[in-house]
């Protein structure tokens, strides 16, 4: 097939197309190469678009004999604070609008759209006494006293993580997740009017070769790391038991080329693309500072609005309709992040 992958130039973009192309698609980029994930000029193999997403004429031009659409041009991360709001919106919600008119003049049927675990909010939870149910947000006043973990709104008992599936509901909790949740409910419009087919990839804390270094947009994986390369040990904020599921950039790419295979199916579809081997923010800082022979973590009790205390994925449905497993476990693959090239 012949793909347009937006955000081709990025981090995870630039894995995607290298596995798109290694599957036999001939593949077009098109970046704008933004400031905030670029400090250095990409270097872009085949064809390149140097475009903004925003811009309708030039997503015509490119979408021009195109098959299908690989979607992962964003302003990624928590960002700094609500001034960047303006920003995530414009870049992500309305490039995707512009992107999918475009799409629906050229005849372009089939889409995935790279969005993010961040759209649940918290993830799931289960109290002993009343079951599943959703935490409230938690309160700055309760993170300042290092009360953490959300509690029953009921009868106030702790609760018990588990795994989040496709099914739930979208609880966004911050800027950046609000423009991914959109951004899906944009494809589901999309798909419905066209016609279409739109796979959403439900990234969670990717990681690997060519992560962006140290900025505030950037992984937390990136940031341990730029860290323990100064000969600083990482800050682990709240204590670091945090549960996410890190999975490698390979993998990601890996899910994206079986997407763009399944991609005929009309309407719109929700993947948890993950390990399925959670951990904790600290037991992954300690990996890393293992294998990189720094100093330990420190556990410092910082926070920050909007982060969320759980939330691992349920990633049965992308083997079962996608047939994609992950396959580079967390201490493998951060052995490899230890001196993996990141970007500059």
């Amino acid at each position: 097939m012949r793909i347009l992958v937006t955000g081709g130039a990025g981090f995870i973009g630039t894995h995607v197309v290298a596995a798109l192309r290694a599957g036999g698609h001939d593949v077009t980029v098109l970046d704008m190469v933004h400031p905030k994930a670029h400090r250095a000029e990409p270097v872009v193999d085949g064809p390149f678009v140097r475009a903004d997403v925003r811009d309708p004429d030039a997503v015509g031009a490119a979408l021009a004999g195109v098959d299908a659409v690989v979607h992962q041009a964003a302003v990624v991360g928590m960002g700094v604070d609500l001034a960047d709001l303006p920003e995530y919106a414009g870049c992500n919600d309305l490039g995707t609008a512009v992107l999918l008119a475009g799409m629906a003049r050229a005849g372009v049927r089939r889409l995935v759209l790279a969005s993010s675990m961040v759209v649940y909010g918290e993830g799931a939870y289960a109290c002993p006494r009343h079951g599943p149910v959703e935490p409230a947000a938690r309160r700055t006043e309760d993170l300042a006293e290092g009360r953490y973990d959300p509690v029953c709104t009921a009868c106030a008992s702790p609760l018990t993580p588990g795994e989040v599936g496709e099914e739930a509901p979208v609880r966004p909790r911050s800027v950046y997740a609000a423009t991914k949740a959109a951004q899906e409910h944009l494809a589901v419009a999309w798909a419905s009017a066209a016609g279409g087919s739109a796979i959403a990839l439900r990234y969670h804390n990717v990681y690997g070769p060519g992560m962006p270094r140290d900025t505030p947009y950037s992984g937390v994986a990136a940031i341990f790391r730029s860290a323990l390369e100064s000969g600083r040990a990482p800050r682990v904020f709240e204590d670091g038991g945090q549960r996410r599921d890190f999975v490698h950039v390979t993998d990601v790419a890996a899910a994206n080329l079986a997407a763009v295979a399944a991609s005929d199916r009309a309407g719109f579809r929700a993947y948890n693309i993950a390990s399925g081997r959670p951990a904790t923010i600290g037991d992954m800082a300690a990996a890393l500072a293992g294998a990189m022979d720094g100093p330990a973590p420190v556990v410092t009790g910082e926070f920050r609005a909007g982060d969320v205390r759980h939330v691992v994925a349920a990633p049965g449905r992308a083997r079962r309709e996608l047939g994609f497993s992950a396959a580079i476990d967390l201490a493998t693959g951060l052995r490899e992040f230890a001196t993996a090239p990141l970007r500059v």
